[in-house]
C-alpha cells in the first residue's frame, strides 16, 4: 500500500518553506528537498490539494502549481482517482540513490576504510573454515568477539563482562532492536535537538511521539529542559550521543553526564547512549562513559565510523536482563550477525589503539583544512571547531540551507540541509559538513558551496532570527 503523507505532517516537515521566490516554486523546491534527503520516501502519496492548502494557509492554486512543477521535473506522478506520489527520476529509491548523481557526496559522515582492513579480511578468511561446522545463526555474538569488546570497555574504566554484550548488524540495527524492546505504543521518546537523522526515522517508524532536548554550542545539553520533560512526560527512553555528538561535534561534560544519569534513573527513563563516534577523539582527551554513572544506561557501539561503513558490526552493552529481552524479540527482525564479519571485528578490536591513531590523524587533517577554507570563503558563517567527531555544524545566520542544498546539487555537490537533523522543520539556517574526506575533495566541495551560496545568497530566510532554533 502506498503510504499517505497527511497534510499536517507534510506542513510540519516543510518548516519555513518560503524563500523569496514565487510561492509555488518555493513549495515545489522544498518538497523536492524532502524527497532528495530521505524525509519523504519515494512512492509516498502527497495530500490532496485542498487539504494541503488549508494546512499551509495558501491558495489551492498555489498547491496545484507546485504539484504541476514537480510533475514537469519528474518528481511527481499523478493518476486520476489515485492521487499524486513523489518519485525520484529514473526509478531510484532513497536518499543514497539521489546523492549518487552528485560528483561529490557530502551527505554521509564517513571515512575511507582503515588501511590495514584488507589484510585483516584475508586473515579472517583463513580462520573461517574452523567455524563452518557451526549452524551460522548467531543471535548473541561470537564469544571471542564479546570478550574483546567487554575487555575494551573494562580497559577504558567501565567494568564489563562478555554476557553484557550482544553483537548486532551495526549500530542502527542495535537501535531498532532496543526500540522494539523498550518502547510501547503511546509512550514518548526524548531525543536531542539536533540529532542523528536515522534515529528519528527509527522512532517515527515505531509511531513514537518525540520530545526535543536542545543541544547548542553555547550551552551544551539543556538539562533544565531535560528535567522538565522527563518529570512531566515520563519518556520510556532517551537517545543521546554524549561523545562527539552528530551533528554538532559537542561532548557532554562530566557534570552533565552525572546529572542526566541520576535524573533518568530516578524517574525510570532508560538512557540509550550512542557511542559510535566515541573513538573519534582529535584533541579532547578521555571522559568517563555515560554508563559509568548509572547501571541502567544502555550503550550502542559499532565499527562503522572507526574502521569502515561496509563492516556491519555493532553491539549493545546492557544488563543481562535487558539483553535477554532483546534476544527474545530479535528473531522478528533478523536471524543473527554474520560470522565472517565478526571474525574481522575480533581481529581489529584486539588492537584498538591502531584504529584510533589512524583515524585521529586523518580527521585532524580534514578538520583543520576545512575550517581554514570555510573561514576564508564564508567569513559571515559561524564555524565552531569541534575537538572530535567528523562534522562541522555551521550556522549560516540567514541562509536557507534547503535552498543551498538544491543549488549545490545542481552543480554536482550533495549536502544535507539542517532540517534533516531536527524535529518539525527546525535548523533551516544550519548546515552539517563532514571533514572526513580528502583535502582535494573538501576544497572542490567548498568551491561549489561558494558558488551555490552566491546563487541563493540574495534569498535569506523570511523569519526573524530569534524565531529559528
Amino acid at each position: 500500500m502506498t503510504p499517505l503523507i497527511t497534510a499536517r505532517k507534510l506542513a510540519r516537515d516543510l518548516g519555513e518553506w518560503r524563500a523569496g521566490a514565487p510561492a509555488y516554486l518555493d513549495l515545489a523546491n522544498r518538497i523536492r528537498v524532502l524527497l532528495l534527503d530521505g524525509r519523504l520516501g519515494s512512492g509516498a502519496r502527497l495530500p490532496a490539494e485542498r487539504e494541503l492548502s488549508q494546512a499551509l494557509g495558501v491558495s489551492r492554486t498555489t498547491i496545484a502549481a507546485a504539484y504541476s512543477q514537480l510533475r514537469e521535473n519528474g518528481y511527481l506522478n499523478s493518476v486520476r482517482g489515485s492521487g499524486s506520489t513523489v518519485v525520484l527520476p529514473g526509478g531510484r529509491r532513497g536518499s543514497s540513490a539521489a546523492a549518487s548523481d552528485a560528483a561529490l557526496d557530502f551527505t554521509k559522515a564517513t571515512c575511507p576504510a582503515y588501511p590495514g582492513l584488507g589484510a585483516v579480511y584475508r586473515q579472517a578468511a583463513e580462520l573461517m573454515p574452523g567455524y563452518l561446522g557451526n549452524h551460522g545463526f548467531d543471535m548473541v555474538g561470537l564469544p571471542e568477539l564479546r570478550e574483546v569488546i567487554a575487555q575494551n570497555y573494562s580497559d577504558s574504566g567501565l567494568s564489563t563482562s562478555p554476557d553484557q554484550i550482544m553483537v548486532t548488524i551495526g549500530a542502527q540495527h542495535a537501535l531498532s532492536l532496543l526500540t522494539q524492546t523498550l518502547y510501547s505504543p503511546g509512550e514518548r521518546i526524548l531525543v536531542e535537538q539536533p540529532t542523528y537523522p536515522h534515529a528519528l526515522d527509527t522512532f517515527a517508524a515505531a509511531g513514537a511521539r518525540m520530545l526535543a532536548l536542545p543541544v547548542t554550542a553555547e550551552e551544551g545539553w539543556n538539562l533544565a529542559e531535560a528535567q522538565l520533560l522527563i518529570r512531566r512526560a515520563a519518556p520510556s527512553l532517551a537517545f543521546l550521543m554524549p561523545d562527539f555528538h552528530n551533528p554538532t561535534g559537542l561532548s557532554m561534560t562530566e557534570d552533565e553526564r552525572a546529572r542526566l544519569a541520576r535524573l533518568a534513573q530516578r524517574e525510570g527513563t532508560i538512557l540509550v547512549a550512542d557511542e559510535t563516534t566515541a573513538g573519534l577523539d582529535i584533541d579532547r582527551g578521555p571522559l568517563p562513559a555515560l554508563a559509568s554513572y548509572s547501571s541502567s544506561v544502555v550503550t550502542l557501539g559499532s565499527l562503522g565510523k572507526l574502521v569502515w561503513g561496509g563492516l556491519r558490526i555493532g553491539w549493545i552493552r546492557g544488563s543481562r536482563e535487558l539483553l535477554a529481552r532483546v534476544l527474545r524479540g530479535r528473531p522478528a527482525l533478523d536471524l543473527g550477525t554474520p560470522l565472517f564479519e565478526q571474525l574481522v571485528a575480533t581481529l581489529l578490536l584486539r588492537e584498538p589503539d591502531l584504529l584510533t591513531t589512524n583515524r585521529t590523524r586523518d580527521l585532524r587533517r580534514g578538520r583543520d583544512h576545512l575550517a581554514a577554507l570555510l573561514r576564508t570563503r564564508f567569513p559571515d558563517w559561524s564555524v565552531d571547531l569541534p575537538n572530535g567527531g567528523m562534522t562541522f555544524w555551521i550556522n549560516t545566520r540567514t541562509l536557507s540551507t534547503s535552498a543551498l542544498a538544491l543549488a549545490a546539487r545542481a552543480e554536482g555537490l550533495a549536502i544535507v540541509p539542517g532540517p534533516r537533523f531536527g524535529l518539525d522543520g527546525a535548523f533551516e539556517r544550519f548546515l552539517r559538513l563532514p571533514f572526513s574526506y580528502g583535502n582535494d575533495e573538501l576544497s572542490a566541495g567548498v568551491d561549489i558551496l561558494r558558488s551555490a551560496a552566491d546563487r541563493v545568497g540574495g534569498v535569506p530566510l523570511r523569519v526573524p532570527l530569534q524565531a529559528v532554533i
